[in-house]
């Protein structure tokens, strides 16, 4: 068994204009580098073995400022990235949360649908899990990396993760399991 902790990236420049980033490789914000530091804090009594990241620097800073003292491996991973909005990107974010529901298997306009999103955060899970099967990782990233950890590791629908609330900074971090017959059970998405 994997257990997975999750975390979403810190406020970045986009977040506080409240912009949709996807791809865009856009900067912590000073408030994002603070809390950052406060992420690192709710981790301090957890036992670690690696931290993997989205490679968009929003999220790469938020691991390195939050696990600085640690000495764990950082490791960036493009499959955890935001969805790419592709024509949408850095949109305002109401406008592009409307288009979730549309989204769920066509995808944005010269972009990513939630089924691209998850097949390949179920791509990293594959990879990672072999190697690091009974340990424990922090996951930081953005919300299709939360989707696609609720669809694999939850069981949750792909019409289920677009309906439920986004609470991004209420809770910083989530908790997962995830075994090799989940991946298996869950291999075909439809």
């Amino acid at each position: 068994m994997l257990t997975l902790f999750y975390s979403p990236h810190m406020t970045s420049t986009d977040n506080e204009a409240k912009r949709a980033s996807g791809h865009a490789d856009v900067s912590l914000s000073e408030m994002g580098r603070q809390r950052a530091h406060e992420l690192g804090q709710h981790y301090a009594t957890e036992t670690l073995d690696a931290i993997f990241c989205s490679d968009l620097q929003r999220a790469f800073i938020t691991s390195q400022i939050a696990f600085a003292d640690r000495g764990l491996p950082i490791i960036p991973d493009a499959r955890l990235r935001e969805y790419d909005y592709g024509d949408m990107t850095q949109y305002p974010l109401a406008q592009v949360e409307e288009e979730f529901p549309r989204r769920i298997r066509e995808p944005f306009p010269n972009g990513e649908s939630l089924l691209m999103v998850v097949q390949r955060v179920g791509a990293f899970l594959h990879d990672v899990l072999p190697d690091y099967d009974g340990k424990t990782l922090v996951i930081i990233g953005h919300r299709a990396t939360k989707y696609g950890l609720e669809y694999w590791c939850n069981n949750v629908s792909l019409e289920e993760i677009v309906q439920a609330s986004w609470p991004w900074l209420d809770i910083p971090i989530w908790r997962y399991e995830l075994h090799a017959h989940d991946l298996q059970q869950r291999s075909v998405i439809s």
